[in-house]
């Protein structure tokens, strides 16, 4: 199968949506299938060998900005668009912070879904173009809901299936101010006809999506993120019990209610143990954790790798990342899994799914400390059980949460269509 795929770059951050869209086309093209995947706004970042196509990037950050705020640069020549849309003019500008003013990401976001009737039509002629002189692929996949505004253009020099994974967007519409959200929301529902099914990461998220949208669920396929558990070494942690945290660093991902358990937890632990935290860091959190460094035990790892995430993993008795709000994809629940690490996380959406699908952990009552301290204590007060709930956890990414099996039920919706 020849698979068309974009992904939308994070600039400098290592984020979710990119890691799995490079691991599903690394994995498809294991299985002997043809990918072009193609950023939108910045290149990737990722853990693994990127699979993006060379310098090929769309809807280039620096030419979107530019002509969403002047309409001069909507006429310029366009040698300066390749100048601009350049891997080493958006890695250079990728170096300094995003806005995170709602004002700014809400008119950007809605001159996107306005698509080519919009201040950045440019960028979508650009797209068709590109698309003519690209081999027919057998299907088009776009990186989320907020990018659906190109299918209208692809249907204009494209015949086949659009297919639109849906991903944790709803976390982005749910920040903007109004009436960007709703003028937003009313840009995408008007728009979810040009599309032929949607990939959504887990059932919850599904349920969801289909209501926020206006998305037919018959139309919405579920198929939960995957992993490849290789990559992850088998945890052998020391005699001090350590608990940790591995995700982005924001108030939404519950590092503050963590350290409010691990606060409780130590209270009644009577032997040595360490809390530790590691993940990205935007600069508009930065108070945030500088508060939560205060905690008494708290060790902070800054950003790893992917190597330094296996060996941080392998250290660890117990891994938790108390989101307070229904996380759809919770990546880092299978990682921790693959290293054989027990998790302790609230029942919600994806953390749920994961550990009712694979085993593996403790789900505890959303938004309360007390309940995961006591998850923590009783993973302390028996390493065995606790030992042999993170090799469940193991097995259970192997039979069910593989990026084989992703990638599988991926290719069985490309094929339905």
């Amino acid at each position: 199968m020849n698979i068309l795929s974009l992904t939308a770059g994070a600039a400098q951050m290592y984020c979710g949506s990119c890691l799995r869209d490079n691991s599903l086309a690394a994995e498809f093209i294991r299985m002997g299938h043809q990918v072009s995947l193609i950023p939108v706004y910045t290149p990737t970042r990722t853990d693994t060998a990127n699979q993006s196509n060379g310098d090929r990037i769309l809807f280039g950050g620096i030419s979107v900005w530019l002509q969403q705020n002047s309409a001069l640069f909507r006429h310029l020549p366009r040698f300066l668009d390749n100048i601009w849309d350049s891997r080493w003019a958006l890695n250079a500008a990728s170096r300094r912070s995003i806005s995170v003013d709602p004002q700014f990401l809400g008119s950007m976001t809605v001159a996107m879904l306005e698509g080519d009737g919009g201040p950045i039509a440019r960028e979508f002629t650009k797209l068709e173009e590109f698309l003519s002189n690209t081999p027919r692929p057998d299907v088009i996949n776009l990186p989320n809901s907020l990018l659906i505004a190109m299918a209208r253009s692809i249907r204009r020099v494209y015949d086949g299936p659009i297919v639109c994974t849906l991903q944790g967007e709803d976390l982005f519409l749910d920040h903007l101010s109004e009436p960007w959200r709703s003028r937003a929301l009313d840009l995408i529902h008007s728009q979810v006809r040009g599309v032929d099914a949607f990939v959504s990461i887990s059932a919850g998220y599904s349920r969801l999506m289909a209501d926020l949208l206006g998305i037919p669920p018959a139309k919405i396929h579920t198929v939960p993120v995957g992993v490849d558990p290789s990559l992850f070494k088998e945890a052998r942690p020391g005699e001090t019990f350590r608990i940790g945290y591995l995700a982005r660093i924001a108030p939404e991902k519950g590092l503050h209610l963590l350290c409010e358990a691990w606060n409780i937890f130590r209270q009644h632990c009577s032997d040595a143990c360490e809390l530790h935290a590691a993940g990205y860091l935007a600069p508009e959190h930065h108070a945030y954790l500088e508060h939560l460094r205060k905690t008494p035990g708290l060790h902070w790892h800054g950003e790893l790798d992917l190597a330094a995430k296996g060996d941080y993993l392998a250290g660890l008795h117990a891994f938790c990342v108390p989101a307070v709000y229904d996380d759809p994809k919770a990546l880092y629940v299978l990682e921790a899994f693959s290293s054989a690490v027990p998790v302790v996380a609230p029942r919600r959406m994806a953390l749920a799914e994961h550990i009712d699908a694979c085993g593996g952990g403790i789900l505890t009552e959303p938004d309360n400390a007390r309940a995961l301290a006591d998850a923590f204590l009783q993973l302390a007060r028996d390493p065995a059980a606790a030992r042999a709930l993170g090799l469940r956890g193991r097995e259970g990414v192997a039979r069910c949460r593989s990026l084989r099996r992703m990638a599988d039920n991926t290719l069985e919706v490309y094929r339905a269509l």
